[in-house]
């Protein structure tokens, strides 16, 4: 019997097998090793060598996380634990590296090093943490020694062990999320949904108006992110009064993005309830031209004019849904007469009205900036008219990536390679990917990279591109991929035959 070191340098893989145990093997080797440097290094005297470790620990966890992430893929994919609980996550945690974050706090639950958690969570999270940890390293053991065999299907150990290792980790997540974060209730998804219908029918509403053109919507102008939330709460008050804005519910029935305002609400309800047609559309008006010049700043909710408004204002008796759907002039009674009487003149209630709204929608894009972002991205897939990707960044802008038509990628070694004769059709050896740290921009429609618009890597040539540049799955026989991967559309619409492509999209 062959001594396992000797037995581990004879039949460990080659570098260039591009099969995922080969890779798993060689991800795990870089692991240990710069763990075993780490436990080696005395901290105290060497600080920056342990923090470029440490560093270095964190990359190579994401890609071996990575590589058990596509095993299961390939091994277990009727047996994985489903995810739909992610919908409940703010959207500014849906990043790519989520799990290799995930991994690092269980490893500091365990170790009781710092972790932004209470000690209570922390008490009800080490033994779930302990577990994960504790499959994860079965997990390791198991496909080491697959690795190390004759290559051949998983067995039925392994399959064990990473369905464990699945559901554990499901568990672990959403735990630790809810500790940390306000995890959207079931309730709460379908109000912040019924929004972006809100949302719609307004944008539909400023459409048919001539308040708005497709042209600006397709062109993602700056100010809609202001125009649209702004006239959005004057629909919800007064067009669409049954909708996410119905005050007659109480103020935890409504969606925690308006439940804040809820009395503010309800008096700038019962203003424009006494508007004339006139008056509500110059008012309209006023939020459309002011939005622009607002691109750049928030209205102050601390000026004269909101917060007189929030306090002086009384709470007449709710109308009938039917009488205000109608936006008809509304008859001058008492009540009426006492609502306008607080003001100089028409001018003066008109801009206060324009304040406190605009005050209200902007607050929003301050404490709820991710629920905000996800309902405008929701809503501009719905009414543009155009084939783009929206990213909505963390400074309220809008971005658009273009999605390429055209067939030509420059610097495209499979390009290069078909033109000398020696395509890569008959390789075996995947393309070397281009490096995260190297790439800012999508390399097809070159737009920038941010928090929302992640970087993916397309299984054919290894360059970096955009969702919407790399939104095809085919298999790959020549790399020996013989599951979908992502592919770039260059890649595609050029390099593919017809026979292995498939027509869903990611």
């Amino acid at each position: 019997m062959l001594p396992a070191a000797v037995r581990r340098w004879l039949h460990r893989p080659k570098r260039s097998d591009p099969r995922l145990l080969s890779q798993f093997f060689y991800a795990d080797e870089r692991v240990t090793q710069v763990v075993t440097e780490i436990n080696c290094l005395d901290v105290e005297t060497d600080a920056q060598q342990y923090l470029a470790l440490l560093n270095q620990l964190h990359v190579s966890q994401a890609e071996l996380l990575a590589i058990i992430e596509q095993i299961m893929d390939e091994c277990i994919p009727k047996e994985r634990h489903g995810r739909d609980y992610v919908i409940k996550f703010p959207e500014d945690l849906l990043v790519d590296n989520l799990r290799n974050h995930l991994l690092f706090a269980a490893e500091c639950l365990m170790a009781r090093t710092y972790i932004d958690v209470e000690e209570a969570d922390g008490i009800r999270l080490r033994p779930l943490a302990k577990d994960l940890l504790c499959s994860l390293e079965l997990v390791r053991t198991v496909l080491r020694e697959q690795s190390l065999s004759q290559p051949g299907p998983f067995s039925e150990p392994i399959r064990r062990a990473l369905i464990r290792f699945d559901a554990l980790f499901a568990e672990f997540e959403l735990s630790y999320v809810s500790s940390l974060v306000s995890v959207k209730s079931p309730e709460e998804i379908y109000r912040q949904q019924e929004i972006v219908v809100l949302f719609c029918e307004t944008v539909a509403r400023a459409l048919k108006c001539g308040y708005l053109t497709q042209e600006m919507i397709d062109g993602y102008e700056p100010q809609l992110m202001f125009t649209i939330p702004r006239l959005a709460i004057i629909s919800g008050l007064l067009i669409y009064p049954d909708g996410p804005l119905n005050l007659d519910r109480r103020p935890e029935e409504i969606s925690r993005v308006f439940s804040p305002f809820y009395v503010l609400l309800r008096k700038i309800r019962d203003l424009l309830r006494v508007l004339s047609k006139e008056e509500l559309y110059k008012l309209e008006k006023r939020v459309l031209n002011q939005s622009a010049a607002d691109s750049q700043t928030f209205i102050d909710v601390d000026s004269p004019d909101f917060r007189g408004f929030a306090t002086s204002c009384g709470c007449p008796p709710v109308r009938s849904s039917t009488q205000v759907a109608a936006i008809t002039d509304v008859p001058q009674n008492a009540r009426w007469l006492e609502l306008r009487a607080r003001y100089n003149n028409t001018e003066d209630m008109i801009h206060t009205l324009f304040v406190c709204i605009s005050g209200v929608a902007d607050q929003l894009q301050t404490n709820f900036a991710s629920d905000l972002r996800a309902i405008l991205k929701s809503v501009f897939k719905i009414v543009t008219s155009r084939t783009e990707e929206l990213e909505v960044t963390d400074t309220g802008q809008m971005e658009v990536c273009l999605a390429p038509t055209a067939p030509h990628l420059a610097d495209c070694a499979l390009c290069s390679n078909s033109r000398e004769g020696t395509g890569r059709e008959d390789a075996l050896v995947p393309p070397d990917w281009v490096p995260d740290s190297t790439c800012s921009h999508c390399m097809a429609c070159h737009a920038s990279f941010t928090f929302l618009r992640r970087r993916h890597h397309c299984r054919s040539c290894g360059k970096i591109f955009c969702s919407r540049c790399s939104s095809h799955l085919a298999p790959l026989p020549h790399f020996r991929q013989l599951k979908p991967v992502r592919i770039c559309t260059h890649c595609y619409t050029t390099h593919l035959p017809s026979t292995s492509k498939n027509d869903d999209c990611l």
